[in-house]
Parts: C-alpha cells; sequence; structure tokens
C-alpha cells in the first residue's frame, strides 16, 4: 500500500507544471537604475541630451533639449540579458508630437526590443540592435495596429515558413495616444513568441534566429560560430522621434 502511495506521489510531481516564477519590477519609478542608454552616434552611456528621463513613476522619452532628431535613435537597454523561457510587460503612452524632420514610419512609433546584442556590441553609429522587436503604435503610425512585430537583423518562422519580411501587423488595433496600454511579451522554453495587448493575444511567432545577409548581425553570427538561433538577449526600450512613456516594467523569469 505504501509503494503505491508513493508511485502516486510520484506521479503527481512528474506531472506539476513547472514552478511558474514570480514576476518582479525591473524599473523602479524613481531612476534608471540597471538601465544604459545607446543613441546613434553616441558612446554606449551618454544619455544625449536627457532623451530618458523619469517623471511620475514613468520611463519618459522626450525631445525637449532637441532642435531635430537627426537621425538619433535611441534605446535604453536593461543590465542583463533574459534567457527563454521569460514574460515581460508593461504600460505605455505616446504624448505631445514627433519632432518635424523624423519621416513618416518614425510618427507615433516606439517599441520593446528583446532577444538584443550585447549593448557593448553595438557600434557607435548603429541604428537598432539586432533583436526580436515589439513595435507599439499610435494613431497615426506607420500602421493601422499596435503590438506588431518588427525583426532588426532577424528572421523568423510562421505557419512553419521563414519569414524574411522586416514587418508584420498584429491584429489588435493602434490604441489612441494619452491613454496607458498594456501590453506583454511571451518567449517560451520551445521558442513559440507570443505578444499580448491589453490582454489579449495579438500575433504569434516562433524560431527567432540571426539573419545571415544583415551587416550588424554577420559580427554576432562569427562570435557564435555560425550559430543562428537566439534564445537570450537584452531588452531595450525605444526612442524613434515621438515622446513616449513606459511604467509598471515587469519581468517573470520561469524556472
Amino acid at each position: 500500500m505504501q509503494t503505491k502511495l508513493l508511485a502516486a506521489a510520484l506521479l503527481v510531481f512528474l506531472a506539476a507544471p513547472a514552478d511558474a516564477g514570480q514576476w518582479r519590477r525591473i524599473f523602479d519609478g524613481r531612476s534608471l537604475a540597471e538601465w544604459t542608454p545607446k543613441i546613434t552616434g553616441r558612446k554606449l552611456g551618454d544619455n544625449y541630451r536627457r532623451t530618458f528621463s523619469v517623471r511620475d513613476g514613468a520611463i519618459r522619452v522626450s525631445y525637449d533639449r532637441y532642435d531635430k532628431f537627426a537621425g538619433r535613435f535611441g534605446h535604453l537597454a536593461y543590465a542583463r540579458p533574459v534567457s527563454a523561457p521569460f514574460r515581460v510587460r508593461f504600460e505605455y503612452r505616446f504624448y505631445g508630437d514627433y519632432l518635424p524632420d523624423v519621416e513618416a514610419w518614425q510618427h507615433s512609433n516606439s517599441g520593446l526590443m528583446f532577444l538584443g546584442q550585447p549593448p557593448r556590441t553595438m557600434t557607435r553609429e548603429q541604428k537598432f540592435p539586432v533583436s526580436m522587436e515589439m513595435q507599439l503604435l499610435g494613431p497615426g503610425g506607420p500602421a493601422p495596429t499596435t503590438g506588431n512585430l518588427c525583426t532588426p537583423g532577424t528572421h523568423v518562422v510562421m505557419a512553419d515558413k521563414l519569414v524574411t519580411e522586416h514587418c508584420m501587423n498584429s491584429s489588435i488595433p493602434a490604441l489612441p495616444s494619452g491613454r496607458w496600454v498594456k501590453v506583454e511579451v511571451e518567449v517560451r522554453a520551445d521558442g513559440e513568441i507570443t505578444h499580448f495587448v491589453e490582454g489579449r493575444p495579438a500575433l504569434q511567432y516562433s524560431g527567432a534566429r540571426l539573419d545571415p545577409t544583415d551587416t550588424d548581425a554577420k559580427p554576432l553570427i562569427a562570435r557564435a560560430g555560425g550559430r543562428l538561433p537566439v534564445t537570450s538577449g537584452y531588452l531595450y526600450l525605444q526612442s524613434e522621434g515621438h515622446p513616449v512613456e513606459f511604467r509598471n516594467i515587469e519581468l517573470k523569469e520561469i524556472d
């Protein structure tokens, strides 16, 4: 009888789900501690004209001290890499107006970059980290949806086919500027990635990998001994020419 009870307990243990981990805040709401800026044309750590600041508990992307954008794409990198499986969630909202010299595709446009290259490996003039991007858009942006996918230096698989198109739209309409929008990215151990907007699945794909034809990805591929699949990397918040804020940034690393 005791043997049967032990066997039953073992089966229950083996069938139990893995520890889902705990959500933890990776932005303290007061400072940019553990976050490092990398802006095109500037060295790592140079927060050019206070592009990134903290106000009222949110990371604020502001161009109050800019006269023009001039291609200064900015990215704010979290301090350490994150490996699959994990989930990251936060809220964002656009405010104000874009700078006059930005291109139409930069209007109401920002993003979360994930599975990104180490910040120290970005060149001084590099515009975007090699990464996956959950593209965040508002009305007037380059697409009518938000929670889209863009792939700087990377490719993905959808419906069992390699997709080399740079940006793919989600199923969720872009929401009004000034409104806080809740978004989440889930990266599973099996390589499946899902974008969520306001709790609704917006886009799903898998097979994140480096693009062997991309100039910025080539050095990363060489360092990886020719390996293309990407299962870990850095998180970045984007500065792309339109003022935007981020708050309640949380990460769950799944055991």
